[in-house]
């Protein structure tokens, strides 16, 4: 209620049940409905900050996005004890973001491709307790090939066993196919308005 939740949009009605259990996710709705909170609270509620590590990645395709998630974090998680989120992303020095991964390692970071990619070069173990891993406006993100083969190249050197969750207002057929790729058995979601909604669980093939 503080925070300004007192009555959940349809996306966030339907999802943050699902994302609490761990499933992983695909969910597609309209910019404006929530999508961001979705992700947020249920890292909130799920991940241990017990221990400075990673444990959840979220990228996305600009650092505007990748401010703005590190916000929500920050605001919905200003009471969970020990909590840090880091926004990451290239253009600003890089230095400073090794430094912080050495010394006092955010247990989420928000960040985009390349920059990412370039800090587990780096630290070659630095998504080995990861348990989350969230791909936002995940159309711009696919669609682009030079950002899907960073992606992919992240992915594949995170934990096999972690929820994979990915969220966009819009998304192609093929898109679609190539993120469910990502993911096991996902709960799809799609709020095309507030009043109707396409909630199915698909299997991985």
């Amino acid at each position: 209620i503080e925070c300004g939740f007192e009555h959940p949009s349809e996306v966030q009605h339907a999802c943050i049940p699902q994302a609490m259990l761990n499933t992983d996710i695909l969910c597609q709705a309209k910019s404006g409905m929530g999508k961001t909170a979705v992700f947020v609270l249920a890292c909130l509620h799920t991940v241990d900050f017990s221990e400075k590590a990673v444990r959840v990645l979220v990228l996305c395709h600009t650092r505007e996005l990748a401010f703005q998630i590190q916000g929500e974090f920050l605001r919905l998680g200003k009471h969970v004890q020990n909590m840090k989120a880091a926004a990451l992303f290239g253009g600003s020095p890089y230095d400073v973001d090794k430094k912080m991964m050495k010394e006092d390692c955010p247990q989420i970071i928000v960040g985009t491709p390349g920059r990412v990619l370039q800090l587990m070069r780096d630290h070659k173990d630095l998504m080995n307790g990861l348990t989350h891993f969230v791909l936002d406006e995940c159309d711009k993100c696919i669609d682009s090939l030079s950002i899907r083969r960073d992606v992919q190249q992240i992915f594949i050197k995170t934990p096999k066993k972690k929820q994979v969750m990915m969220f966009s207002a819009t998304m192609s057929p093929e898109t679609r196919d190539i993120c469910k790729k990502f993911m096991q058995g996902p709960h799809e979601i799609t709020v095309e308005s507030e009043a109707k909604l396409t909630d199915r669980k698909s299997t991985r093939l």
